[in-house]
């Protein structure tokens, strides 16, 4: 399988190889008032993804920010872990930790595998 994932990368790499080979022709972009800028197609190219992902990645920032702060909020309404009711005799639990090791409350306020409730939208 990994023989066959580095026979894709270089298969594209390759294919995208030959298409900058191909596209060496000079081009002239006009801009307002005049402006002209000549450059080869692909460096054009290359300038336009980068922009495309920087904007991209600029657009996500803000939900990338929110779901930070919900995560935050989420670790703050966790309840402080219980301390376990075992004695302490050396005998360990289920999961092979200690008797006196705290836990979870059997309860969460949400399940952890449900997004947090939301606010109403005013």
């Amino acid at each position: 399988m990994r023989a066959l994932n580095w026979l894709w990368r270089g298969l594209l790499f390759f294919v995208l190889f030959a298409f900058a080979l191909n596209n060496q022709h000079v081009v002239e972009l006009k801009w307002m008032l005049g402006w002209r800028w000549q450059a080869p197609m692909v460096f054009v190219v290359l300038a336009v993804f980068a922009l495309g992902c920087v904007t991209g990645v600029l657009a996500m920032v803000p939900s990338w920010w929110r779901h930070r702060r919900e995560a935050r909020t989420r670790q703050l309404l966790m309840p402080e872990p219980v301390p376990s009711t075992t004695k302490a005799t050396g005998v360990t639990g289920l999961t092979g930790t200690d008797a006196g090791a705290p836990t979870l409350p059997s309860e969460l306020p949400f399940p952890p595998d449900m997004p947090a409730p939301r606010k109403p939208v005013k």
